[in-house]
């Protein structure tokens, strides 16, 4: 027996404990403001990242460059165990 789902067809943002629809462009300022967030905080422990081991090589190699880079950390792990 299949359900029947509801596909998302835009960002939902968090405000006042409830999701509510957002534009593009507010849902990835949230995003880059809570990264900003991290990173202002001083401590790049507190970010970690995880990427897939059958992700291509150019998307695992940006998402390294991204949490080592942008993010200054070396918490990143690619799941190459599974």
């Amino acid at each position: 027996m299949r359900k029947n789902l509801t596909r998302l067809t835009q960002p939902l943002v968090r405000e006042n404990g409830a999701l509510r629809p957002a534009t593009w462009d507010e849902a990835l300022d949230r995003a880059a403001s809570g990264f900003e967030a991290v990173r202002a905080a001083g401590n790049p422990n507190a970010f970690g990242l995880f990427s897939c081991s059958k992700a291509t090589n150019e998307v695992n190699f940006i998402t390294q460059k991204f949490t080592r880079v942008v993010m200054g950390t070396n918490n990143i792990d690619s799941c190459n165990r599974t």
